[in-house]
């Protein structure tokens, strides 16, 4: 059996004008890859980041969707089921 989100009804943003890393600015540190928190609207790094600063918004919060805001990319990852949630659709 396939793993499946139940968090999909908790989507409240989808869309973000941020193009960088809240933390890692006010860190004055670089990322790799962006993930928008799908709860609140936070931005942080990917995991390839020294920071890690998108999961340790989950482990803060219990937020548990992000998507990717990278071009090209509409990918929606689960922290707490530890899936691919879906898609972003236009």
């Amino acid at each position: 059996m396939t793993p499946t989100c139940t968090h999909l009804n908790g989507i409240r943003v989808l869309e973000t004008t941020k193009h960088y890393c809240e933390d890692c600015v006010k860190l004055g540190d670089s990322w790799v890859h962006l993930r928008l928190c799908m709860s609140c609207g936070h931005v942080g790094c990917c995991d390839s980041s020294p920071n890690r600063h998108a999961s340790a918004h989950f482990h803060v919060t219990g937020h548990p969707l992000v998507r990717s805001i990278e071009p090209g990319e509409s990918w929606i990852w689960c922290y707490r089921d530890e899936v691919i949630a879906g898609e972003v659709t236009p």
